[in-house]
């Protein structure tokens, strides 16, 4: 249990991960005192904050998960590509302009950096971000060449009246994606009182902030007409769904079968609920929020209210935690299919048992057992 709460956090106390320490054997490194090249984002540590260290990602590469699926990259394909890729690591107030202006630009930006000595290879591995291979700190650090945001980005992190959350709605509605979003945040570019985030908080503060917004405009609309069953899969992680008519709530059991990334022994059940309100942080982490997400987005398109039972087993395909968003596009994928209508709750639980391989979620659902004893306004 600890250990599919905690995915990598450290909150065993070891000094290494005894699940992540493998996969440093698997990669040959060549240290490097310096770089020239591209820089796509940045990356900003939760160590000690708000006194945080930070800086650019260093990767000739993509830091976008929708263009790795896009082209059709697998685990392994993904893991070498951020296994090559650098954190810069410095106090953030000494090139806070710098890595502004990386964050702040639609496309990867040219970067000149000096170490202060040769990078070490530390695969970082996390249940939120994605890993990172290579690290170092940063002796000097030039950017060449200018930022070019998209409109909508210049306009909102030039308004320094508007709040965090109402820029990440307004983004989000001129099509900017939750990853440019985070990223944005990161930085330190959104709000009010700006200053930078660490990278993990703002992934998930983006995709908590963004569906709590949905969630009150899906209490407005109409229910959903029938029950919908929706499935989908993504690197060994199986999405199950159902969505009943009626007002929002929202319920999460997340399954680590025996001998998988996060699991032991036995299988490894994890579950939260919430309802128009969520008041603690959830024992599944971040990815409590990108399915949340998925969900909220599907519901926002059809413009319906509903209950969302999602059920996500993991098995031991998924051999490296790649960060949560691939809870986040399983969910996208499952939700994009032709839902198949269920005639009555009973056949969406088959449905999801079905998937599932087992009927074991059932008995950690309790809004399955408040479906099934409450009646709704609409049922009089």
């Amino acid at each position: 249990m600890q250990c599919a709460e905690c995915k990598g956090k450290g909150l065993c106390g070891l000094p290494r991960c005894p699940i992540t320490s493998r996969f440093y054997a698997q990669l040959s490194v060549k240290p490097v005192s310096s770089y020239q090249g591209s820089s796509p984002s940045v990356f900003m540590g939760s160590y000690r904050y708000p006194d945080i260290r930070g800086g650019p990602l260093l990767i000739d590469d993509s830091d976008h998960p929708p263009d790795w699926l896009s082209r059709g990259l697998g685990i392994e394909d993904i893991v070498e590509i951020r296994a090559r890729t650098i954190r810069g690591s410095s106090g953030v107030s000494r090139y806070s302009e710098h890595l502004q202006e990386i964050a702040l630009s639609a496309r990867p930006i040219d970067v000149e950096i000096g170490f202060e000595r040769p990078i070490n290879f530390d695969l970082s591995f996390d249940g939120t971000i994605a890993p990172i291979g290579f690290s170092g700190p940063i002796r000097t650090f030039d950017v060449i060449g200018n930022a070019i945001p998209e409109k909508a980005v210049d306009r909102v992190t030039s308004d320094t009246d508007l709040p965090a959350t109402d820029a990440c709605l307004t983004l989000m509605k001129s099509g900017v994606d939750v990853y440019r979003i985070a990223n944005l945040m990161t930085a330190g570019l959104l709000g009010k009182r700006r200053r930078f985030v660490p990278t993990r908080w703002a992934i998930t503060a983006v995709d908590d902030t963004i569906s709590i917004q949905m969630k009150r405009q899906i209490s407005k609309f109409p229910p959903l007409e029938g029950i919908e069953f929706f499935s989908g899969e993504l690197f060994g992680n199986r999405i199950a769904c159902f969505l009943v008519p009626g007002d929002w709530r929202y319920e999460m059991i997340e399954i680590w079968e025996r001998h998988s990334l996060w699991g032991g022994e036995e299988d490894v059940v994890v579950e939260d609920r919430e309802g128009l309100v969520k008041r603690n942080y959830s024992p599944i982490s971040g990815a409590y929020y990108s399915a949340r997400l998925g969900a909220c987005e599907y519901l926002m398109k059809i413009k319906k209210s509903a209950r969302v039972i999602l059920v996500r087993k993991v098995s031991s395909e998924y051999w490296a935690p790649l960060g949560t968003w691939v809870i986040r596009e399983a969910t996208r994928n499952a939700m994009a299919n032709l839902p198949i209508i269920c005639p009555s709750i009973d056949s969406a639980v088959q449905q999801v048992s079905a998937v599932m391989g087992s009927d074991q979620w059932l008995r950690y659902s309790t809004l399955l057992t408040e479906l099934r004893t409450q009646r709704t306004l609409s049922q009089f």
